[in-house]
């Protein structure tokens, strides 16, 4: 069970710092850089950022849980 949320959490960890580049800062950011501005056209310019902070607020929930998993469980194991 450990290993399990461990792995969960290193992934949601890579996750969460490739979503938090793209978004788009002062500078443009990643997602302008991997066609970004090309996908805001076709859904719309709210459309891309709405959808992208979504995912990130989800990825960040199950970082979350996983952490606090994590830590009952090495609680309870010792």
């Amino acid at each position: 069970m450990i290993l399990t949320f461990s792995v969960i959490l290193a992934i949601s960890s890579i996750l969460m710092i490739v979503l938090v580049l793209m978004h788009k800062g002062r500078g443009g950011g990643l997602s302008d850089m991997f066609g970004g501005g090309i996908s805001s056209s076709l859904v719309g310019s709210s459309g891309a950022g709405r959808n992208l902070d979504r995912i990130t607020v989800g990825i960040a929930v199950i970082w979350v849980v996983s952490i606090f998993a994590l830590g009952l469980l090495l609680k309870v194991s010792n």
